[in-house]
């Protein structure tokens, strides 16, 4: 069954902050960006060995592992956020702190393949998730400390968050790695 088309939110379906995400989300097919952005993710890492990816690119900076596993995480949190909108869910869901969360997390210790595998199996759910959800499910809001979002919003920022890691990624960590490691 054919899902349905998840258009742009409108700027009043989310915090300003994440403008930033939406911003770097191209026209088309949302779902097809997020099965076709997770393809890039892997392609990216792939080459990367276990040593490569504790690589930092400045002492106070996430690791690779960490990015990928702080990338899982967030979907994780936005992704049930939407599930608790798109079913009607009327209290106050809790923020979370990436920082604290990666930080509580053993990012390090797990091997990239596992991490990017994770990733994919959470991308799978997210997947499944919004390509199950009608149009009027998909504009239902709810609220976080940081303001009160739209499914469809929740959905976007999920893609827009990643393509922004992406681009960390390259420019940040792959490229220094790619110099030798001296960012």
């Amino acid at each position: 069954m054919p899902h349905v088309r998840i258009p742009r939110p409108a700027s009043d379906e989310y915090a300003p902050y994440f403008q930033r995400y939406l911003d770097k989300i191209p026209d088309g097919d949302l779902i097809e960006h997020l099965t076709d952005q997770l393809a890039e993710t892997r392609s990216m890492l792939g080459s990367l060995s276990d040593a490569d990816a504790r690589f930092r690119y400045a002492p106070d900076k996430w690791s690779i592992k960490e990015v990928v596993g702080h990338i899982t995480d967030t979907e994780r949190i936005m992704a049930y956020r939407a599930l608790c909108f798109a079913r009607g869910e009327q209290g106050l869901l809790p923020s979370f702190d990436e920082n604290a969360y990666v930080k509580a997390s053993r990012f390090d210790e797990r091997e990239l393949g596992a991490l990017v595998a994770e990733l994919g199996t959470v991308r799978a759910s997210t997947i499944a998730l919004f390509g199950g959800l009608t149009e009027d499910e998909l504009l239902r809001r709810g609220r976080v400390p940081s303001g009160e979002y739209t499914v469809r919003a929740l959905a976007h920022i999920i893609t827009g968050h990643e393509r922004h890691h992406q681009q960390i990624l390259r420019e940040r960590y792959l490229a220094a790695i790619r110099r030798g490691g001296d960012a």
